[in-house]
């Protein structure tokens, strides 16, 4: 009897001290976890998943996760990596607590005897440079009990993208901090319940071009098995550096750092200043190249584990990458993103177009960039002024320069490298309650918008989605039924749901999902403008030409 007891004991991984607690093994100690206040799940926050080194350490590769013997009581919400918080979100709240060890991940448990549950890992956005893990919350996704979620903070800005080179900062310390994460999955998520086989990674913005790049990197093979990248890829200028060392100078001047010629003296500063400073400055928000300066790299290699090595298009054209089920998309006005920008940039992108285009553009002269911008600046804007009145061309530009061509772009080449599993949509459902675009009658979906159908928080704080409209519960209630399906199943829809079959696409991005006022199964996808709106031209995918 006693042996009997001792092998229960044994088997018995998670167990309820009470009601509002459950208490799971980890390989690193037990945690406990409490009641979600309103929903039929348990929350887990701030469980490190890893070490961030700190000091002249901090740019480095994440360590091994502490441990300990005493059951580690996962309560604390708001951690979050050093950031220019104060000025980007309004959701920001004085509870949110900056630390250099800031890599924590959280979990959302269904109360459930159930085992094998699938898994989603939900990275977040802000450029790379802002956001933590809790700022959108997907409780609603779970009503099911068949899905556990993960959110987790990385290392952002200077903190997770200097690179160097060297063996100091050698580069991508936020990118091998998600990848650190997906290991500790790996290692922990059946004594929560979960399935390790059946993981579904997915983003929006940078945790697009995250999952996008996670998608490719030999360091992250394996360790998940779907992907919904929304609004972001792997081709995207604000997704690679283009000069690592050259970003590094111009942002250390920013910072009042002149000597940054000197290579030793460059690398003395990021090390040795704290990062409080380094991180305080929001002139990250201020490039008109599509970039937001920091981002992951192109890494050398210093004989340590890399996470990227080749560039994004070279192993793209190689096709060299273990294939997985992708559902990718995008929203009809993603460049709404740049509209506070508008009354400023307006004036600029008339002194000098050629100043906005993306960064990763290489011509042969300056006679030939300025002759491409005069092209690109005409197609947009039909020879009037960059006005109120062409503020529509504004949007689209940056709709297709930061996000949508090359999100068709990536989807093409995974194709044409034997992905027979990508499904691809637009998301442009608005209703009476969906601002109006400025200096317009014309309303649209934001960058992010399809994000905002399926969470039911941000930040903690409850959506309250009985204000809705009734045709905008049905959209997300809609929304959250694809995602479900792809989750479980690797195809955005079930066979028998009512909505449009929707094979996956082709080399020729057709077909592709319109998910508006209307649902239906359209053909060829173009980028965001020439999608019927003025022109059949797709002009911007001879702009790419020059990435080449």
């Amino acid at each position: 009897m006693q042996w009997q007891t001792c092998v229960l004991l044994l088997c018995v991984t998670a167990t309820l001290a009470d009601d509002e607690w459950l208490e799971v093994n980890t390989a690193q100690g037990p945690v406990r976890g409490r009641k979600h206040p309103t929903e039929d799940i348990y929350t887990f926050f701030s469980i490190p998943y890893a070490t961030a080194p700190i000091g002249v350490d901090k740019f480095k590769a994440p360590l091994p996760p502490p441990k300990w013997s005493e059951p580690f009581d996962a309560v604390n919400k708001g951690i979050i990596c050093p950031q220019p918080i104060y000025a980007l979100y309004d959701v920001y709240d004085e509870s949110l607590v900056q630390q250099e060890n800031c890599l924590i991940s959280n979990l959302y448990v269904p109360n459930t005897v159930e085992k094998n549950l699938s898994v989603v890992v939900y990275v977040h956005g802000g450029g790379f440079v802002m956001g933590w893990g809790e700022i959108f919350q997907v409780t609603q996704l779970m009503k099911k009990k068949d899905i556990i979620v993960v959110t987790f903070n990385y290392r952002l800005g200077v903190h997770g993208f200097l690179c160097l080179g060297s063996e100091v900062a050698p580069g991508n310390a936020g990118m091998k901090d998600q990848v650190a994460l997906l290991r500790w999955v790996q290692e922990n998520i059946a004594s929560f319940g979960g399935n390790p086989n059946d993981v579904t990674i997915i983003g929006f913005s940078a945790g697009s071009s995250s999952v996008d790049l996670l998608m490719l990197s030999k360091s992250a093979e394996g360790l998940f098995h779907r992907a919904i990248p929304e609004s972001g890829s792997n081709l995207a200028a604000f997704s690679v550096q283009r000069d690592p060392i050259d970003i590094a100078k111009t942002y250390a001047k920013i910072l009042n750092f002149t000597d940054v010629e000197n290579i030793a003296a460059l690398t003395e500063f990021y090390t040795t200043t704290p990062l409080e400073f380094l991180t305080s400055t929001t002139a990250v928000f201020e490039s008109t190249d599509s970039t937001f300066i920091f981002s992951p790299c192109v890494e050398r290699d210093i004989r340590e584990e890399t996470f990227l090595t080749e560039s994004p298009l070279s192993i793209l054209k190689t096709g060299n990458y273990k294939k997985v089920p992708v559902l990718y998309g995008f929203t009809d006005m993603e460049g709404l993103m740049n509209i506070f920008h508008f009354d400023v940039w307006k004036n600029k992108m008339n002194e000098k177009f050629s100043d906005f285009l993306p960064a990763d553009l290489k011509f042969e002269s300056e006679e030939q960039r300025e002759e491409v911008a005069n092209d690109i600046k005409q197609f947009y804007f039909k020879g009037n002024p960059v006005s109120e009145l062409t503020v529509l061309g504004y949007v689209d530009y940056f709709s297709d320069v930061v996000f949508t061509q090359s999100i068709l772009w990536t989807t093409k080449l995974q194709v044409e490298a034997g992905n027979n599993e990508m499904y691809l949509y637009e998301y442009s459902f608005v209703d009476e309650d969906t601002p109006v675009v400025p200096h317009t009658n014309i309303r649209g979906v934001a960058h992010g918008g399809q994000t905002y159908a399926v969470a039911d928080g941000i930040n903690g704080e409850n959506l309250n989605e009985s204000l809705a409209t009734p045709e905008h519960q049905e959209m997300k209630k809609i929304m959250r039924e694809i995602w479900h399906n792809f989750i479980k199943t690797g195809k955005p829809l079930s066979e028998n749901s009512s909505l449009p079959a929707w094979p996956a696409t082709g080399v020729d991005r057709s077909p592709h999902m319109s998910l508006g006022q209307k649902i239906e199964l359209r053909g060829y996808c173009r980028s965001a403008h020439a999608s019927g709106k003025t022109s059949t031209k797709d002009i911007t995918g001879s702009l790419y030409h020059h990435r080449l």
